[in-house]
């Protein structure tokens, strides 16, 4: 299993580099080239999302992407230093069905400030999370938050074409 971990200052300029190593890399991998757009912008959208983050509440901390290729999946993975309670968002995992619609593993009645998503428990999505996006682009995203930071995790399934 081959993975490359690049950390960046939450700048939105870091965003672009950090879209071009995710397509490079996605491009060694073996990934389609029909994929790589669909890579290059689910990563920047996630990327997106830790820059706006970080820059509201931890600017000196770095963002993470990591990128894993285990011969049958391309995994992205784009981790913040913001704790949860920054966020909006409660402890938890995340899932993102085909049709965008998060469906969040944590407890129901977390009270005001939070939106019940599909009839699931209740879930506040933090601004500009894109989660919609990334589930449209990604074959399986995952979001987990904990105390010290949140987690986009997308994959694809890896194919020819």
């Amino acid at each position: 299993m081959a993975t490359v971990e690049v950390t960046f200052t939450p700048l939105p300029v870091h965003v672009r580099t950090a879209r071009l190593v995710a397509t490079a890399v996605a491009r060694r991998s073996g990934v389609a080239e029909s994929l790589l757009d669909e890579v290059r912008l689910a990563v920047g959208e996630a990327c997106s999302r830790a820059v706006e983050a970080h820059l509201r509440h931890c600017p000196g901390q770095p963002i993470r992407v990591e990128l894993t290729d285990d011969g049958e999946r391309f995994e992205v993975v784009v981790t913040d230093a913001v704790p949860d309670a920054e966020h909006g968002m409660p402890s938890g995992t995340a899932t993102v069905d085909g049709n965008g619609a998060a469906h969040w593993a944590v407890p129901a009645g977390f009270g005001n400030g939070f939106v019940v998503v599909e009839g699931e428990v209740p879930l506040r999505l933090p601004d500009g999370v894109g989660l919609a996006v990334i589930a449209g682009l990604a074959d399986d995203v995952r979001v987990s938050s904990g105390g010290s930071g949140t987690s986009v995790t997308m994959s694809w399934k890896r194919r020819t074409g």
